[in-house]
């Protein structure tokens, strides 16, 4: 799909599977959010993810926005109500779903806590929670909630946690070979990584092509299939041991969609196109969104 492109900054395929191979342009798409700008997702082979490109070494400006819901709380649009009910049934799914992987003493990092909203609840339920979050703006929010979070993990930080969940959040991470190896030291042994991500092969990712709404170039600046989640983190000792699909999110992204490609959303194609997402994905297992599962090998 393209010609072969050469980016020498990028280095997780070397380090990770070979030497730097030439990657193909899958597509072009745009910041349909903040600047309008283009962006090319060339295609790694070797891992079956894509890279977006440019990065900007400053992404702040990218999150500058008043309509980036998982640092402001808003709740205006009927769009936002969705994402809020859909959020707060979520919640309570996740804990559940960690409460899995958690052995006596529950110590929980969530890795972009975002306004801190997951980390209540687990604090209610009696968790030890810690949370990182490098947006002020977040920050500030679930300060307000009685959340003092990290804007990052600082040198010699000692801690450990039975369970570390990045929720839609490794997509974001600009440093990715370092962000792992912290990630993989902070997790006790025999803890769990739970990590949620898009899913490009899904059909929604398909059917909407460039304005699929979960590229979200350039604030995702990864974007995996099942593949590359296990070609990345078997080399630092964590293997995949479950996949879980994220139902609800082929009709959240496909509400996005449908607003990118044609100006205005249109609710009741959206969910036909969510709908349809989900059971194609039901034989195929592509869902628009996977929580993924490791533990040490």
């Amino acid at each position: 799909m393209g010609t072969a492109i050469r980016i020498p900054f990028l280095n997780i395929t070397s380090i990770f599977i070979q030497p730097i191979l030439p990657m193909k342009l899958y597509l072009k798409t745009k910041d349909h959010v903040v600047s309008g700008e283009t962006f090319d997702l060339l295609h790694d082979e070797a891992l079956d993810m894509l890279v977006t490109t440019p990065q900007p070494e400053d992404l702040t400006k990218y999150y500058e926005t008043g309509s980036y819901i998982s640092h402001t709380d808003a709740n205006k649009t009927l769009v936002d109500k969705v994402y809020q009910a859909i959020k707060r049934y979520s919640l309570i799914r996740k804990l559940s779903l960690i409460g899995n992987y958690a052995k006596g003493q529950r110590t929980l990092l969530d890795f972009g806590a975002g306004t801190g909203d997951f980390l209540g609840l687990a604090k209610q339920k009696g968790w030890q929670v810690e949370g990182v979050e490098p947006n002020g703006g977040a920050r500030k929010r679930a300060a307000e909630k009685g959340l003092d979070l990290l804007d990052e993990i600082p040198t010699g930080y000692t801690k450990k946690f039975q369970v570390i969940a990045l929720w839609h959040v490794l997509e974001h991470l600009p440093d990715l070979e370092n962000q792992l190896t912290i990630l993989s030291e902070l997790l006790e042994e025999g803890g769990t990584l739970v990590i949620a991500v898009p899913n490009f092969k899904s059909y929604d990712a398909q059917h909407y092509g460039s304005f699929w709404a979960a590229y979200d170039a350039p604030r995702h600046l990864w974007h995996f299939s099942q593949h590359a989640i296990q070609g990345i983190f078997s080399p630092i000792g964590l293997k995949v041991m479950a996949i879980k699909p994220m139902i609800f999110d082929a009709f959240y992204v496909s509400l996005l969609s449908e607003k990118y490609k044609y100006g205005k959303t249109n609710y009741i194609r959206a969910f036909f196109n969510g709908l349809l997402s989900n059971l194609k994905a039901w034989r195929s297992k592509q869902y628009s969104s996977h929580i993924y599962i490791l533990q040490r090998n």
